[in-house]
Parts: structure tokens; C-alpha cells; sequence
């Protein structure tokens, strides 16, 4: 009877875990910026084309330093490239080469970021994973001829976009964040 007890007693705090935390502020763009990760396993269904220009529609959207938007984005899907630049690469994932105006003045590294984080909100708003690199731009950027950067650009960020498996979720499928109280502090 203890056992029966003690099961039950469990299924029903997994279950309150669960309900609470899948409870939602009931504005939807708060809601996916807090639910969204960044997952590692991807699948090889490919992403589509509507998918892609839907995402790409978001970094045109993003604001910039005096509406200069210093961008350019190049949508690659040539697997082999893409393996030259990100080496987990699954088939079926496209990569989409964020590239700034150099020589300006300014620097448009904040811009990009920007616009590629709006373009990884879009991509998880689509139900897709979405994964940023900023590492890997000094490959692509020895890559410019093939990726066809045009001139006077160069490469500040990479968004990894690809199906992922239902069955993964941001606590099986990316690392852990950290907690509000190790990286915020209140001044009053």
C-alpha cells in the first residue's frame, strides 16, 4: 500500500512539474523567446523555402544603428560547403551566412546580431531549431569566394536552421543556462 502511495504520490508532482511549467505568460512573442534553444541533433528533413524566406522576412526586420542595416545574408545549402564551415552538419540543414559592411565607420558586428537573432526567433517560431555559431565566420570568411560574399562584406555570423525531432527537447537536447541569480544583480 506504501509503494501505491508513494507511485501515485509521484505521477502526481511530475504532473504538477509539468503543467507548471508548460503554463505560458499568454503573449506569444515572450513565450517563444523563453522557450527557445539551441539544439545539437537535427534531422535530415529538409527546410523548406517558405521556411527560409519566412526566416529571412525576420532579419530584414530587425532594427539597426540609424536604420543603416549593414547586412547581407547568403542562404547556403550545399552540404559539402556547409561541412567545410560547420562540420556536424546534417543534411537537409541550411546555413544562413550573416555578413556586415566592413569599412564604414562603424561596426556592424551588434546590427548582425540583431538581425540574426531575429532570424533565430523566426526560425523556432516555425517549429524549426535554429543553432547560431560565431566561431566558424573566420572559416567562412576564407571562404567568401565560394560562399559569394559580396564585397565589402564580411562575415560576422552563422544560423545552423534544420528540422528537429519532436522527441528532443531543451532540457535532452542543449546544455544547461544559467540561473537569473548568477547573472543579474538589482540596483536600487
Amino acid at each position: 500500500m506504501k509503494i501505491k502511495a508513494f507511485l501515485l504520490s509521484a505521477v502526481l508532482l511530475m504532473a504538477a512539474a509539468q503543467l507548471s511549467s508548460s503554463q505560458t505568460t499568454g503573449n506569444a512573442t515572450v513565450d517563444q523567446i523563453v522557450s527557445a534553444w539551441s539544439p545539437r541533433n537535427f534531422t535530415t528533413v529538409p527546410v523548406t523555402d517558405d521556411q527560409i524566406d519566412l526566416i529571412i522576412r525576420c532579419g530584414l526586420k530587425a532594427p539597426s544603428a540609424r536604420n543603416m542595416q549593414p547586412w547581407h545574408f547568403t542562404v547556403v545549402r550545399d552540404e559539402t560547403l556547409m561541412k567545410q564551415i560547420i562540420t556536424n552538419i546534417t543534411p537537409g540543414n541550411v546555413l544562413i551566412v550573416v555578413s556586415g559592411v566592413e569599412n564604414n565607420g562603424q561596426t556592424p558586428d551588434f546590427d548582425c546580431g540583431l538581425a540574426t537573432e531575429n532570424m533565430f526567433l523566426g526560425a523556432t517560431a516555425l517549429g524549426l531549431g535554429a543553432r547560431i555559431y560565431g566561431g566558424p565566420a573566420a572559416i567562412a570568411n576564407g571562404k567568401r569566394e565560394e560562399l559569394q560574399i559580396p564585397e565589402g562584406y564580411k562575415v560576422v555570423m552563422l544560423l545552423r536552421v534544420g528540422n528537429i525531432d519532436s522527441e528532443v527537447d531543451a532540457v535532452s537536447g542543449a546544455t544547461a543556462r544559467k540561473t537569473k541569480e548568477e547573472v543579474v544583480n538589482y540596483v536600487k
